[in-house]
């Protein structure tokens, strides 16, 4: 197997091959189809498999070949110099890639066998060659075929071709002798004679071993006396031809002298038409001649007698045809036979008559259909008042309508529409087709969905494969956590939200559909368990010191809400590709060559990278200390690193290849979130040092709620 090269034939459909060899740089790669050079490809990120841009024709020879630079030295060491790892290896690359190309060439040439010292092709054709001039010159197929075969030459060599077992048979020592015994002007004379065609083709037939053996048991005086009279006999060859019945004749000399009667051939002479001769052919079957035995007693005979009047054979034509047959062999049951009894009364065919007419018939065979003909029968009043009622009936099948989506004609404000897509009732209102009811089901629906590259259509089944449904200006859309404002999307369909900018692949986009309702205005003394009467001023409801029912007291005292400024950590993906630049691999983080990266304290960083260049960590820039806290392998393709507290400046780089990576910083990240903590009126204690950590602290009445608003800013409401 070459180590510089690789070739491959054609199909007119594939356009992708491998390439199984390593070579330094895209620019060394040379391709060819039929000979001619091309750049009408692409390469996978790996570089090992070969895309055209349309597929070889087919049979094409196509050759993929390294040619490592042979004139320019790719590293030129200066004294004193740092030798690095790169550095010698593209030296030693250059070396080893041109001794295994030298090689390659080598062995791709005419060489001799050492086996026999011969030059041997390796079973292949030799092209281009030129026409012989010497003795012991190669001579090609072009030049024997144009100088010195004719087409006479060719057509004979052809045909010689075709007989070639005659000639091996003819070229033996005896052959030879006999064909020199032949060779006299009276033999040749006579085979001028016997050379004809038909005479030709009559020997052809005489030529095989069995009638060589007749010929010879014939070949006796008495034998050739009796042909001599048989050639006498001017219908010989009409009997030569029926050989085979005169041979199976010659075994029945009993039945022939039986048949030998004047009486017996004058009733074979009636017999021996066509047309007798067909139907006998046709009778000559085991089931007539068993159908026949079966007829020929004298009853039958005597039936038959009574059958054969013109007037029943013309009945028996009526009757004798496919369909009445079949029609009485349906009926011939005894079950039938009994029911035709019992219509055959003149009552029961008057009524027939009545009820045959075209129209009845028709409407008879629509109540055949009817599965539910009895419960029909049977419901007749309510039938009756339904169709006495009939336009409510219409009316209601106007008003309310079962479908997927909402009608789109004849609306009248008032009608009822049940949407089987979204499963909700649906009213018609003087502005259009608007909800029944809410389409959330209860106080809130939650839908998440995982966008693609550029996304802004979110609509359908989510991630959770829940369908979206909502009512308009009743939604939130948050997007990787953050709420968006009002003109950052639209919702109005209530199926569907389109952002105003495309998402990013990956990319969370949360939705929120609140329930629309109303609340009913009750007195706080009509709920359950609370007193008939209302409080005074500043009390509030309560629960009772038995904790078995609500009063009303005076409110709880002051409450502490302690504040923390927090980072929530995110997690992250990089995507890591490599590309030469000056000649050596480089890493490109999120297609910026060796970007020096910042790695916050806390965040999730996922990189997928190329199988071939394994990404790692290390604390220094020459790569000598591997850093594995928190550095998870996943895959020959991602790695995943959790950024602990006070981790060291990183950097990074290929575990295969050196001189590829870059830095990576570890900067502490400043808050982005806030918690708070209460003593929950009173009931749990604020330790002395949580106090001391808090940020800010509030003291206020029990009951507040605490929120962040659309501007950042924290609120608080009672």
């Amino acid at each position: 197997m070459a180590n510089s090269f690789v070739r491959y034939t054609g199909d007119n459909s594939t356009t992708a091959y491998s390439i199984p060899f390593s070579y330094r740089a895209t620019g060394d790669l040379t391709v060819t189809i039929s000979g001619s050079a091309t750049t009408a490809f692409t390469l996978n990120a790996a570089g090992t498999t070969l895309t055209f841009n349309s597929a070889p024709a087919q049979d094409a020879a196509i050759e993929i070949r390294r040619r490592t630079s042979q004139t320019t030295k790719l590293v030129d060491y200066a004294s004193g110099s740092v030798l690095t790892e790169n550095d010698l290896d593209t030296d030693s690359d250059q070396a080893f890639f041109m001794s295994q190309e030298a090689i390659d060439d080598a062995g791709d040439v005419i060489k001799v066998s050492n086996t026999d010292f011969q030059w041997d092709a390796q079973n292949k054709r030799l092209t281009n060659v030129a026409d012989p001039v010497n003795a012991q010159d190669l001579a090609t197929k072009n030049y024997l075929e144009n100088t010195w075969l004719s087409a006479s030459d060719k057509t004979a060599i052809t045909n010689l071709g075709s007989s070639i077992s005659q000639i091996n048979l003819l070229g033996t020592s005896d052959v030879v002798a006999d064909m020199n015994t032949l060779a006299t002007a009276d033999v040749v004379a006579d085979m001028n004679t016997l050379a004809n065609s038909d005479i030709i083709s009559d020997l052809n037939t005489l030529a095989t071993s069995d009638i060589v053996a007749d010929m010879n048991t014939l070949a006796t005086s008495a034998n050739v006396t009796n042909m001599a009279t048989l050639a006498g006999i001017s219908g010989l060859s009409t009997l030569a031809a029926n050989n085979t019945n005169i041979t199976s004749l010659a075994g029945k000399t009993t039945e022939l002298g039986l048949l030998g009667t004047s009486a017996v051939v004058a009733d074979l002479a009636l017999l021996g038409t066509s047309d007798v001769v067909a139907d006998m052919a046709l009778l000559a079957n085991a089931d007539v001649i068993s159908d026949m035995n079966t007829l020929a007693t004298s009853d039958i005979i005597s039936d038959l007698n009574t059958l054969a009047s013109s007037d029943i054979v013309n009945d028996l034509n009526t009757l004798a045809h496919a369909d009445v047959v079949s029609d009485m062999n349906t009926l011939a049951t005894s079950a039938n036979v009994t029911a035709m009894g019992h219509l055959g009364t003149s009552a029961n065919v008057t009524a027939m008559a009545t009820l045959g007419t075209s129209t009845n018939v028709s409407n008879m065979a629509t109540l055949a259909g009817i599965t539910n003909l009895t419960n029909l029968a049977n419901a007749h009043t309510a039938v009756s008042t339904v169709a006495t009622n009939i336009a409510g009936v219409n009316s209601f099948a106007e008003r309310y309508r079962v479908q997927s989506g909402s009608p789109s004609s004849n609306n009248d404000v008032g009608d009822l529409a049940f949407d089987t897509a979204s499963n909700t009732m649906k009213v018609y209102s003087s502005g259009g087709w608007i909800n029944a009811g809410s389409s959330v089901n209860g106080t809130a629906n939650r839908f998440e969905y995982t966008a693609t590259a550029g996304q802004t259509t979110f609509t359908g089944s989510d991630s959770n494969s829940n369908t979206m449904a909502y009512d308009a200006g009743f939604i939130d859309c948050y997007l990787n956590g953050v709420k968006l404002a009002n003109a950052d999307f639209t919702a109005t369909n209530g199926t569907s939200v389109v952002l105003a900018t495309g998402a990013s692949v990956n990319d969370i986009l949360m939705v929120v559909a609140f329930g629309t309702f109303s609340l009913s205005n009750f007195s706080i003394t009509s709920a359950n368990d609370v007193p008939a009467s209302l409080g005074t001023a500043g009390q509030a409801l309560v629960v009772n010191s038995g904790g078995n029912a609500l009063e009303f007291s005076n409110a709880s005292s002051a409450e502490v809400y302690g504040f923390n400024k927090y980072y929530n950590p995110s997690t992250l993906v990089k995507t890591v590709t490599v590309s030469s630049v000056g000649g050596s691999n480089k890493y490109f983080i999120d297609g910026v060559q060796q970007d020096t990266l910042d790695l916050y304290e806390g965040n999730t960083y996922i990189f997928n990278h190329p199988s071939a260049h394994p990404f790692r960590f290390s604390t220094d820039s020459g790569n000598s200390n591997a850093y594995t806290t928190g550095v998870t392998v996943n895959s020959s393709t991602q790695v995943t690193i959790v950024v602990a507290s006070d981790a060291p400046t990183l950097y990074y780089y290929c575990s295969s290849h050196s001189g590829m990576g870059g830095q990576a910083n570890t900067p502490t990240p400043a808050n982005n979130a806030v918690q708070y903590i209460t003593t929950n009126q009173g009931q749990d204690n604020i330790t002395e040092s949580q106090y001391a950590n808090f940020d800010d602290v509030l003291f206020s009445a029990s009951g507040f709620v605490f929120s962040i608003n659309s501007n950042g800013n924290l609120i608080s409401t009672i």
